[in-house]
């Protein structure tokens, strides 16, 4: 059964402006897991990754019912990609749904969904 459905898209140009500004946006929004893939990526897809990461987060936010707060926090949240590079999406370190993050020139979007058993 679908218990949630969650969709986001930011603009590149607004992450890569937050994580130009200040590298405490991309802590906030990364896991230290995230942040060492961050750390591998050439300039153009640290931005890239940034916008997915924060669409894909948002959108898992919203299927979950609770919007990004003190029940759903960026920190909580994190996108590992399997050996293939298909994303899944952990919770609190629990695979919990489905994702599919995209990006353009101009903006990167994210799509989660949850189902149960």
């Amino acid at each position: 059964m679908i218990t949630g459905i969650g969709l986001d898209i930011v603009e590149m140009s607004r992450i890569h402006r937050l994580d130009t500004k200040s590298p405490r946006f991309r802590a906030r929004v990364l896991t230290d897991y995230e942040q060492t893939e961050y750390n591998q990526l050439t300039e153009t897809r640290k931005t890239e990754f940034l916008a997915g990461r924060f669409a894909a987060k948002e959108a898992y936010s919203k299927a979950k019912g609770t919007g990004i707060g003190r029940e759903c926090s960026f920190q909580d949240i994190e996108i590992r990609k399997d050996t293939k590079g298909k994303p899944a999406i952990y919770f609190q370190g629990i695979e919990t749904g489905l994702v599919s993050i995209t990006h353009s020139k101009e903006f990167a979007a994210a799509q989660v969904l949850l189902q149960t058993i």
